[in-house]
């Protein structure tokens, strides 16, 4: 039980019972005497509560307020610091993320939230200074078109985009139904039907380079086509090919790996060595291998032998950029 929790039992205590005794706020806090005698007089100090000692009865209650028609209560709204933290998060993504989704009406929300942060147990500058969100590898978007794609996709109207594909570098015409935005590793997705391929296809919003909102009414995919197309993979690149990756780690990041979670459908296993296995979906390689380079020489690609040679081929690409003869 956290102080602003023992905050509201120490309240339902005192408007419950005539006196509540030291021994009882102990046993019904599950804290020590000491820490009982911190909150008293936090809620004395700090929020003007009328707790006072009755020596007859051996116990603390509310002194009767001189007007009956005002008791003192508890502020209207008070925060776990679990829940502050959630707070301070929702207030860092309204101002970091995309503002174009919900334009004006961001700045009078993200007031309230600080309000509500200001009302809990610790300043906001306390919280802002102990708390650091940082967002990785996160790409700037255009955001009239994101507004666009929005719009579209809460109304349910087809979208007429431009999308340009970075292997390739095309900017490609798609008309697309749009699903669902998906935000993933600091960066925006668009799910959608698109009628050019007719397939579902995920595309990085910042890649879209045109959107237009066109007078047709868009597709509806039921939500169990979406997820098992596009989420039964690894990462955003999902898809029906599904292909199972087997990596072994070392003993040494094995530790840290184990607690990871690549896939909600991953198996993990500890070698006799003390190896770490790792097997999960994926269907496309690209951002499957980008993660596995992140351990360099602590981790194997076992298979499957094209996933094992792609791994090779890239790895040798990337020694050839540092041989002294070039």
């Amino acid at each position: 039980m956290n102080r602003t929790e023992r905050f509201y039992r120490i309240d339902q205590l005192f408007q419950s019972w005539t006196a509540v005794s030291m021994a009882e706020l102990q046993e019904q806090l599950g804290v020590s005497r000491a820490t009982v005698v911190r909150d008293i007089e936090y809620l004395r100090d700090r929020m003007n509560a009328p707790i006072v000692w009755d020596r007859e009865k051996r116990g603390y209650h509310y002194d009767a307020p001189v007007d009956e028609s005002t008791p003192w209560s508890l502020p209207g709204l008070w925060f776990s610091e679990s829940e502050a933290h959630a707070l301070l998060t929702m207030e860092h993504l309204l101002s970091k993320l995309s503002p174009g989704l919900l334009g004006p009406h961001i700045a009078p929300l993200r007031s309230r939230i600080r309000t509500l942060l200001e009302s809990g147990d610790y300043s906001l500058d306390e919280i802002e200074n102990r708390i650091r969100i940082l967002p990785m590898a996160s790409r700037s978007l255009k955001l009239e078109h994101f507004q666009t794609i929005a719009s579209a996709l809460l109304g349910r109207h087809r979208l007429a985009i431009v999308h340009y594909n970075r292997h390739s570098g095309e900017s490609i015409p798609r008309e697309v139904s749009p699903q669902r935005l998906a935000h993933y590793r600091d960066n925006w997705y668009l799910d959608a039907w698109c009628h050019t391929r007719d397939a579902l296809r995920s595309f990085s919003v910042d890649a879209i380079t045109n959107a237009v909102t066109l007078e047709k009414r868009a597709l509806n995919i039921a939500p169990k086509k979406l997820d098992k197309e596009l989420s039964s993979g690894y990462g955003i690149f999902a898809g029906q090919n599904i292909t199972h990756a087997k990596l072994k780690f070392s003993p040494w990041i094995a530790r840290w790996v184990s607690r990871e979670t690549w896939h909600p459908q991953q198996q993990g296993e500890f070698d006799e060595q003390g190896y770490y296995l790792l097997t999960l979906p994926y269907t496309n390689d690209a951002e499957l291998l980008m993660d596995i380079f992140r351990y360099g020489p602590e981790v194997e690609v076992l298979g499957p032998a094209n996933l094992r040679q792609r791994y090779r081929e890239r790895m040798l690409e990337t020694l050839e950029k540092y041989n002294p003869d070039n």
